[in-house]
């Protein structure tokens, strides 16, 4: 009885001594604890650039401009679903969730199956012109530093035409929910907002980039009226919104590299105005955060 009873001690030990050895690794990972992780079945990565990191080193789907180092990778890892599939791909609008992108990347919902139990999405920007945005508001910086001359490209009209956009994306963002809720019923849906561009006090850094004085809170303003909007679709469509936003704050591209979750125009280290490797990650812990 007391040989058996040694026995039984040491084996008590030796797995608290495992579990606690499990918790440190998940824990590495950035997860939650395996005793708290909630099993996902099959997990499936819906997405633009965002989500699959373009620019991001190392680049395993140059088509699409998806990294190994994308937050749904970081989420597999922590998760452990029994089955994972990304389709993100950089330019993906809401079109793309149904229509081919490119040779190589067909309608991204054709990776949703019936057994699908987690769905990550983050959609929205391509569909209000986020390249053309930028593009715009960079050139005309270069010859008005200190006006707002992109703000008033947009608003000559008496209209601000991005917010115009907003709203009318704000249907396309509900069917996408929807579509994906048909597709794969018994799944949870988490969508995205995107994070800090540019600092949230509504100041611009011309030595960075040249985002003029005036337009840098605007275009702030814009972010956010974006993802208010997918907020709001979320919470109308049975998915669950995901604020990428709040703790990127702090971390915009006009930040230090070694602060900055989101690069400038001019970096190796993701396509510009993108998040990074670290923005990455924060993006997939706000994901896992959700999941609770």
């Amino acid at each position: 009885m007391r040989s058996a009873g040694k026995s039984r001690t040491t084996r008590h030990v030796l797995s608290v001594t495992a579990a606690t050895a499990a918790l440190t690794a998940v824990a590495a990972l950035g997860g939650a604890p395996a005793s708290a992780a909630p099993s996902v079945g099959r997990y499936v990565a819906l997405g633009d650039s965002y989500a699959s990191a373009a620019g991001v080193p190392t680049q395993t789907d140059s088509a699409c401009t998806r990294s190994d180092r994308n937050y749904p990778t970081l989420v597999k890892a922590a998760l452990a679903p029994t089955a994972t599939t990304d389709v993100t791909c950089g330019g993906a609008t809401t079109v793309h969730m149904t229509t081919s992108q490119n040779s190589s990347a067909p309608p991204q919902f054709q990776a949703l199956t019936a057994d699908t139990g987690l769905v990550t999405l983050t959609v929205g920007g391509n569909d209000i012109g986020f390249a053309d945005i930028i593009v715009r508001c960079v050139t005309l910086g270069l010859f008005a530093p200190s006006g707002s001359p992109c703000r008033t490209s947009y608003t000559w009209t008496g209209t601000d035409r991005l917010a115009a956009t907003i709203d009318a994306t704000a249907p396309k963002i509900a069917a996408t929910l929807d579509g994906i809720r048909q597709r794969s019923p018994q799944a949870r849906i988490l969508i995205t907002g995107y994070p800090a561009i540019l600092p949230d006090d509504g100041s611009n850094c011309p030595g960075v980039v040249s985002i003029a004085k005036g337009d840098a809170p605007w275009l702030r303003d814009t972010q956010k009226r974006l993802n208010t909007m997918i907020a709001t679709q979320a919470a109308a469509h049975g998915a669950v919104y995901v604020d990428t936003y709040a703790k990127s704050v702090g971390h915009d591209l006009c930040k230090p590299a070694s602060t900055r979750w989101t690069e400038p125009l001019l970096t190796t280290a993701a396509a510009p105005f993108h998040p990074n490797a670290a923005g990455e990650r924060a993006m997939a812990d706000a994901v896992l955060g959700a999941l609770g």
